[in-house]
């Protein structure tokens, strides 16, 4: 892929040869997401264009999580297309005057009230930068200024910062790397001899130790495996983070978190590495001990894009959107290592009882428990460990990639609308069953739990089974079907002998 764009320096030039030696992959397997020790009560999220308009949906939608902020570029009003792709490309990006704000704004109390999303009230201690670049000719400075009235509603003036004062077009703004400031292009990173990204995290955490100029360390940057939470949906297999050496697993520091979300036409398969490596985030999370998120969107996603009009999901600003519980429980797995975490239980939730076992193969077991009132969504624990990525909003669930002829014990816990669990369950236990003559695996589970395990896949509101891409009916809990795995991530419909 060749970049129309204008390096600043010999330095700047020599990185990009060396993210394009790198092609979009690295030299080392992607690795499921460690469980790192994070104060849950500092983590953030920022984005550019599309991943703009996606901060603000996880800021909103996940305000519990997100409570201490978000950052803004060239973004705009939470729910500004409202399903539609004309509203997307029309009054949210280039006729802002039109945004109907004050319904936005209806919108998100109605959908807070419902339990969609989270409580509008963990807004109120939240900061926010925004910035526009005053030359962006992709979306406007009054979707910004629209943005900024929106928050008026839920976050105190006194903590926005909204920049606009800077001749940019429509990038990610750095203070040495990239195009001219001026340009619009590929990779849509611009020096602009400002550090956006440092700009912004000051204002999320108060004052940061100095970034660190030096070459990062290769081995901070980890690849990981997003199909532990997501399959398809316009996601990426994988994703990137960056750990600096004392939040690794294993260190002694408890850090803080920030989501960072690329643009359209800047994932890795597009930018390769560029968003990741160059963008200036990493450099400050170094020396402050801030763990760096960056979740990745697939060439199946339109235009690479983050979905924040619907393209594939009709929930896709709410709690349930499937990009959006995504990338929920990545910073749930990434948190759960240790640390502060805010709330940690909640008392008045009883344990849930009646929990069971059932439909054992040689890879998995069924779950199953009776509802908890109050409960919002629960979590199943093998062996005193976290087994869901997602919240579990069923009352069973598939347990898979255990061994053959292994006993395991299980205890579920339930939780509210924030996370915060109740008492564990007693617990159930299972044997699964030997290993099959022709070493065939066979998985009996709904198509919901078939397609969250990653042995299928949804597309226009039907399961399809990974590899063979056979129907498998409506993608939902209520229908039922096993699945044959016959070769690696190639599954089947049929029963093992």
């Amino acid at each position: 892929m060749a970049f129309n764009f204008i390096l600043r320096s010999a330095a700047t030039a020599a990185t990009a040869a060396a993210i394009a030696a790198m092609g979009m992959g690295s030299a080392f397997a992607a690795v499921n997401l460690p469980q790192l020790k994070i104060d849950k009560t500092q983590t953030t999220v920022s984005g550019l264009s599309a991943g703009g308009f996606m901060a603000v949906q996880l800021h909103v939608a996940y305000s519990a999580t997100f409570a201490k902020g978000a950052g803004v570029v060239a973004g705009g009003p939470f729910y500004c297309a409202e399903g539609s792709i004309v509203n997307a490309t029309g009054r949210c990006m280039v006729t802002p005057a039109s945004i109907p704000t004050s319904t936005l704004v209806n919108t998100t109390n109605t959908w807070a009230s419902q339990g969609l999303i989270d409580p509008v009230v963990n807004l109120q201690a939240s900061k926010v930068h925004l910035f526009s670049g005053t030359l962006d000719s992709v979306v406007k400075t009054g979707s910004m200024d629209a943005l900024r009235t929106y928050y008026n509603s839920f976050v105190p003036a006194a903590n926005v910062v909204y920049k606009k004062d800077i001749a940019a077009e429509h990038a990610m703004v750095t203070d040495d790397y990239g195009n001219g400031c001026s340009t619009k292009g590929a990779p849509y990173i611009s020096d602009c001899n400002f550090d956006l990204a440092g700009a912004m995290l000051q204002h999320l955490y108060g004052t940061l130790n100095a970034r660190n100029n030096a070459t990062l360390p290769a081995g901070n940057y980890v690849e990981f495996n997003q199909n532990q939470f997501i399959t398809n949906h316009g996601m990426a297999t994988t994703g990137w983070a960056y750990i600096p050496q004392a939040c690794q697993a294993g260190g002694t520091a408890t850090c803080r978190l920030h989501v960072v979300l690329h643009g359209c036409k800047q994932n890795v398969s597009d930018v390769q590495q560029q968003y990741v490596r160059n963008t200036g985030y990493n450099r400050w999370a170094d020396t402050n001990n801030i763990v760096m998120l960056y979740p990745q969107t697939s060439l199946a996603a339109t235009n690479s894009c983050f979905d924040w009009w619907g393209y594939d999901n009709a929930n896709y600003a709410k709690k349930s959107g499937p990009q959006m519980a995504a990338i929920k429980a990545m910073v749930d797995q990434v948190a759960s290592g240790g640390g502060t975490t805010n709330p940690p239980t909640n008392p008045a939730l009883p344990a849930p009882t009646g929990v069971n076992t059932s439909g054992a193969t040689a890879s998995s077991m069924v779950v199953g428990w009776g509802a908890v009132s109050g409960a919002s969504s629960y979590n199943v624990y093998r062996n005193a460990n976290k087994v869901n990525a997602l919240p579990v909003n069923t009352t069973s669930y598939t347990d898979t990639g255990l061994a053959a002829s292994t006993s395991y014990s299980w205890t579920v816990r339930a939780a509210d609308a924030n996370g915060a669990e109740g008492a564990a369950s007693a617990a159930a236990s299972g044997t699964t069953l030997a290993a099959s003559g022709g070493g065939a695996t066979c998985t009996t589970a709904s198509n919901y739990a078939h397609t969250m395990a990653g042995r299928a896949y949804v597309a226009g509101g039907y399961t399809f089974a990974l590899g063979s891409n056979q129907s498998m009916g409506l993608w939902n809990i209520f229908v039922t079907n096993t699945l044959k795995l016959t070769s690696p991530n190639y599954y089947v419909i049929g029963t093992c002998p």
